[in-house]
């Protein structure tokens, strides 16, 4: 894809707040009244967002709403200090392909070359894997929720991500087979970077990257204890309407995210990945290399930036969520516009947000927001028995993860109200998915789906009965469950009959609700019981969001 190079980072210095912003087709004369409105939800009483946009290498806006501090009244502004969760992981991508760049190491390098203490699981998991997604890694946070300390309840450091990478005896599936958004290859590679340079990732990046850019503001929560001048506290609603709690990342681990900066300084930052200031023609082109699965497929993912479209045109983009903070960082190429949104707030969606402000600047240039699958007549409707047909419960190949879909009001819905739209025969679409379901095409009376994602993977969904145990099934797997992986334990116990998992500690989670035969779930976590030769209940395997099929082995 051609991208119009931005004009050098020295010149996106310079600040035209009252600038006349223009965009393909016409001219915005007022910016910035437009902005107040998308903003509007954030005041004097809550917590809130800073905001930037740069044309072609010169920031046009730059504004703030809301609250820094609520406990002190001090507000946000454009200079205020945030926490851009995920969108961190570009500069981690930076810093590994600098050092490619320099020679010290190769894209291409199995990890264990600089790590040695991770597992071997057969076939290597390369820093490319690790920067696309494609490794296989199980994500660390959703381990350390299996073992009773999901993030966020005790310190975590870089050296604690490694320790429980370490223990892991199984991927989620075999290196570039697919992709799947995990913390874990992001946190490897700072360390990586450290081994490498010899010096720590935020070092490395203040001189390599900050400095030279000009990113006066911007560093690493590495100590989250350190005073940071400037920095807005993090903030959650609470269950009262207007009222919020403190809601901080107490936790050493970064590269993943971590990432203090500015909106000022993420334009300088996203300028460069235009300008190539610093690196140079070839960090630009590996920056911007997605990855390409075994299979063949490319994926939207490249050095910590999705390389997708937005509204019919050209956007390279990456969201960020860390405890009360979000945040937004988007570029379009071919109209010389990027958009910068930081937030102190929880409930501040900063991607939809940044969408809002960058329609003021793009234009005629987007493609007007309609269904791409209406048309004149009316969708195919479906008779009730062959809805009905269609419902049920379907388990993914991949994760074992239940899919409910039941016949409503003349719809096929999912349990959680979503409505799939019908195509053509045997064909809906959910979001941006197309639902294929092949009992339509075989005529079987019920067969599998395949979910077609706006990404271009497939997906396989089988169907499986319902399930509802007996009182004496249910007994089968009452037990205590260990598991070295997570360094955890459940405590399996039936209830007022129910399934209840304790952890070590005897917190309870919500009771699991039956899936389908020796599969249980409560909505975040989902366990299926594992049977020997037998059919004696010996281990249950748990799927946590990003981990899957972790094992916990029955010991009584």
């Amino acid at each position: 894809m051609h991208r119009a190079p931005l004009i050098a980072v020295a010149l996106l210095l310079s600040v035209s707040a009252s600038a006349v912003a223009q965009r393909p087709g016409g001219t915005l004369t007022d910016p910035g009244s437009r902005i107040d409105s998308v903003f509007r939800a954030f005041g004097a009483s809550s917590p809130g967002c800073a905001v930037a946009v740069s044309q072609r290498g010169t920031v046009v806006t730059q504004k703030a709403y809301g609250m820094a501090h609520l406990e002190h009244g001090v507000p946000n502004t454009p200079a205020t200090i945030f926490e851009a969760g995920s969108v961190s992981k570009q500069v981690v991508a930076a810093a590994v392909v600098l050092l490619a760049l320099d020679g010290k190491l190769s894209l291409d390098d199995d990890v264990r070359t600089h790590l040695p203490e991770l597992p071997d699981y057969g076939a290597p998991i390369t820093i490319r894997h690790l920067i696309n997604h494609t490794s296989g890694l199980r994500d660390w946070g959703s381990v350390a929720a299996l073992g009773g300390w999901p993030r966020g309840t005790r310190v975590y450091s870089n050296d604690l991500v490694l320790h429980i990478a370490r223990h892991q005896r199984a991927l989620n599936y075999a290196p570039g087979t697919y992709w799947s958004y995990t913390n874990t290859g992001y946190n490897l590679m700072a360390l990586v970077v450290g081994r490498v340079s010899g010096v720590p990732l935020a070092e490395f990046t203040r001189v390599r990257l900050f400095e030279p850019l000009g990113m006066t503001q911007t560093s690493w929560r590495d100590d989250f204890a350190r005073v940071v001048k400037g920095r807005a506290t993090g903030y959650e609603p609470d269950s009262s309407p207007g009222v919020y709690r403190l809601d901080m990342p107490f936790d050493d681990a970064y590269g993943n995210g971590g990432l203090l900066t500015t909106v000022h300084d993420l334009l300088r930052w996203t300028a460069n990945l235009e300008s190539g200031a610093v690196g140079g023609a070839r960090f630009i082109a590996e920056m911007h290399r997605q990855g390409v699965l075994t299979s063949g497929r490319t994926v939207e993912y490249a050095g910590g930036l999705f390389v997708t479209s937005y509204r019919g045109i050209p956007e390279v983009s990456h969201s960020g969520a860390t405890a009360g903070y979000r945040a937004f960082v988007s570029r379009y190429p071919a109209q010389g516009v990027a958009v910068a949104v930081l937030c102190n707030a929880a409930n501040a969606s900063a991607t939809e947000l940044g969408h809002q402000v960058a329609d003021g600047y793009l234009g005629d240039a987007l493609v007007a927001r309609a269904d791409a699958d209406s048309a004149s007549s009316p969708p195919p409707a479906l008779a009730p028995a062959r809805l009905a047909a269609l419902a049920g419960i379907y388990r993914h190949a991949r994760d074992g993860q239940p899919v409910r879909l039941v016949a409503r009001d003349g719809q096929l819905r999912t349990e959680g109200g979503s409505a799939l739209r019908p195509l053509a025969a045997g064909r809906f679409r959910l979001g941006g998915n197309v639902l294929i379901f092949d009992s339509v095409a075989t005529g079987a009376a019920r067969a599998g789906i395949r979910m077609l994602t706006g990404d271009g993977d497939t997906l396989r969904y089988e169907p499986v009965a319902p399930f509802a145990p007996t009182p004496a099934q249910l007994a089968e797997y009452v037990g205590t469950y260990e598991s070295d992986e997570a360094d955890g334990t459940f405590v399996v116990s039936v209830e007022r009959d129910s399934l209840f998992l304790r952890d070590r500690y005897g917190r309870a989670m919500p009771a699991m609700r039956p899936d389908y035969a020796d599969a249980f779930g409560n909505g975040r976590l989902g366990i299926r019981f594992v049977r020997d030769d037998a059919g004696r209940v010996t281990a249950l395997s748990a799927r946590d969001g990003r981990a899957w099929d972790v094992r916990f082995v029955r010991r009584r």
